[in-house]
């Protein structure tokens, strides 16, 4: 290499004009205009124009005319003003442009499978990962890696000012099952025997505050053999915190500080504080979900006191059975087919069907006010609460499910999402946080028939509850909190258990015997008994919140190489089959070795 870079092509500006310098980088362009050709050059600090003149030095010249794009590149050169007029004002360096006298190919390249110079986000997903390290090198590809570099080094910057200790826990573990499923690794040495990749680094960071660590943390590599669901990876990034000497508010005002921080610096937007609080009651009640959007009205009413003397027999049927009537008001009116396409939207969701009625508030009749078919059920009264219960305004459409509380609320929050988002009653670049407390500790599972973790077994139960712990579990509330962002949790912890004979109580409310207990988590027991002090902690999903912080519309978006839906890396054709010997290393499949020899 006989030129070499004396500056970042994007670092240069007019104070540069007249001065010597060496750019190397990408072609991303390239113009010839006959004795003249223009180059685009771009590296990771941003865009200059070069220029060939033929009349300065022609054998410069004669090299440029056989570069193509994405050649690599180095260019010396003295910077000048851009003619009047030829200004760009669309980049940085757009005032000014680099006039050849030397350049040196250092490598050319094949034609890309697509475009770089232009938006890329029409190619295909699959193209774009297949060859991610060009959809990286394209304009503006590397942007939400820079940015989340930076989000990095600012929790790092403030954890470390907040007297946190980073700390490594390790990958290959044992293998704990309460949750989605494990990745194993065979072991050579062990036969027969598996490491885990850890799910999170809970048990371990719990250890690390028995140890007297008290402020620990981690961006850490986790881990879940999960069933395809969009947006989901097998590997993902998590920011995962503890502290000791704590209550839930303690963990939440120094991660509303943080995440504060975070907005500042890295996109200079103010936050406020406190973040709200919600109960897990108040959500489902209102928002029908434990991961509400708040950003919008729209809220769900409970209009089972309204509707209980009905003659509609869908309502009536849904009351008397255990279950509720729910609705909300939706500032709009609808098209038959675009009701009807609703109620389908509903029944796919498991709802038997959808009711609505339309109102018009400037309407000068009762009948022409409300028009609906289920309308000649009810009697004007019922109208008329429902006008001071939602104060519709002037035109609205009310939709109601009348079912099961759980399908209530999930078909009418889907739908409220739904409509908004269709309707614009999304603000745009907002960002609306909320926390959500007082969870169940337990929750009933009709398959496996036993009681399960609504978060993980490890959560500790509210003092006021532990009377009623054994007698009524499904009463009994959590010291777990959640965080969500725009109806994305992105966020969720708890203060732990921290003496073992609770620990065990709790286990075994679980169905899981002191035998299984042991086998799983004994190394954890043995710790609780050394003085644990109490002790909580949350984790994030980091590559989630810098999604919503850039405003993407997957994940994918900001991991440098991630895999599909169906958990393939398309870039190494990931996952793959091993050569026989190295499964005969591991001692799998029993009897391969047999064959092998007769082969």
């Amino acid at each position: 290499m006989r030129l070499k870079r004396t500056i970042g092509a994007g670092e240069l500006d007019t104070s540069w004009i007249d001065k010597e310098v060496i750019v190397s980088g990408w072609v991303l362009r390239r113009r010839d205009h006959g004795g003249v050709i223009f180059i685009d050059l771009r590296d990771r600090s941003g865009l200059l124009q070069v220029v060939f003149e033929e009349g300065i030095r022609p054998e410069v010249h004669e090299i440029a005319d056989s570069i193509r794009n994405e050649y690599v590149i180095s260019v010396k050169g003295k910077i000048r003003r851009r003619p009047p007029g030829m200004e760009n004002p669309k980049i940085p360096t757009g005032e000014i442009e680099l006039v050849a006298t030397d350049v040196e190919i250092l490598n050319t390249s094949k034609t890309p499978p697509f475009q770089l110079d232009e938006d890329v986000s029409e190619v295909s997903e699959a193209i774009r990962l297949k060859y991610r390290y060009l959809e990286m090198r394209s304009l503006g590809g590397l942007e939400p890696f820079i940015f989340r570099h930076k989000v990095n080094k600012c929790i790092r910057d403030f954890l470390d000012s907040k007297g946190f200790l980073e700390i490594e826990t390790p990958f290959l573990t044992k293998s704990t099952p309460e949750g989605a499923r494990d990745y194993l690794v065979p072991s050579r040495l062990y036969p027969g025997k598996f490491y885990a990749l850890p799910q999170s680094p809970q048990l371990f960071k719990q250890i690390l505050m028995v140890a007297g660590v008290e402020k620990y943390y981690q961006i850490v590599r986790c881990f879940r053999d999960e069933d395809l669901r969009a947006d989901r990876q097998p590997e993902f990034t998590q920011l995962d915190m503890e502290m000791s000497f704590v209550e839930e508010r303690d963990v939440m005002d120094v991660v509303e500080e943080l995440i504060t921080e975070l907005f500042k610096k890295c996109l200079g937007i103010e936050l406020s504080r406190p973040f709200p609080v919600f109960t897990y009651e108040k959500a489902l009640e209102e928002y029908g979900t434990d991961r509400p959007d708040i950003r919008f009205e729209m809220k769900l009413k409970n209009l089972s006191e309204l509707f209980k003397d009905t003659e509609f027999k869908v309502f009536k049927g849904a009351i008397e059975s255990g279950g509720v009537v729910k609705g909300i008001k939706v500032p709009a009116w609808f098209s038959r087919k675009e009701l009807d396409d609703l109620t389908k939207f509903a029944q796919e969701l498991g709802a038997k069907g959808l009711a609505w009625i339309k109102y018009d508030g400037s309407a000068d009749s009762f009948e022409k006010k409300w028009s609906s078919p289920i309308v000649k059920f009810f009697k004007q009264e019922v109208f008329e609460k429902l006008e001071e219960m939602f104060e519709p305004g002037d035109k609205a459409t009310f939709f109601f499910v009348a079912d099961k509380v759980e399908v209530a609320n999930e078909v009418l929050s889907e739908l409220r999402v739904s409509l908004a988002k269709k309707l614009g009653l999304i603000p745009e670049n907002k960002f609306e946080f909320v926390w959500i407390v007082d969870f169940p500790l337990f929750e009933w599972d009709d398959e496996e028939e036993r009681l399960v973790s609504v978060h993980h077994p490890f959560t500790h139960p509210k003092e006021e509850h532990l009377e009623i712990l054994e007698k009524e579990p499904l009463k009994v509330k959590s010291k777990a909190y959640d965080l969500v962002l725009n109806g994305i949790e992105i966020g969720g912890g708890s203060i732990r258990i921290h003496k073992m004979d609770l620990q065990k109580k709790i286990f075994k409310l679980l169905n899981i015997s002191d035998e299984e207990a042991e086998e799983k988590f004994g190394f954890l027991l043995t710790a609780l008994e050394y003085g644990a002090p109490p002790h909580g902690g949350i984790a994030f999903g980091l590559d989630r919140l810098i999604m919503l912080m850039l405003g993407k519309k997957s994940i994918r978006e900001v991991i440098a190489f991630p895999k599909t839906q169906k958990a393939q890396c398309l870039l190494t054709g990931a996952p793959a089959e091993v050569r026989i010997e190295q499964i005969l290393e591991l001692h799998l499949l029993p009897g391969w070795e047999k064959k092998k020899e007769g082969s």
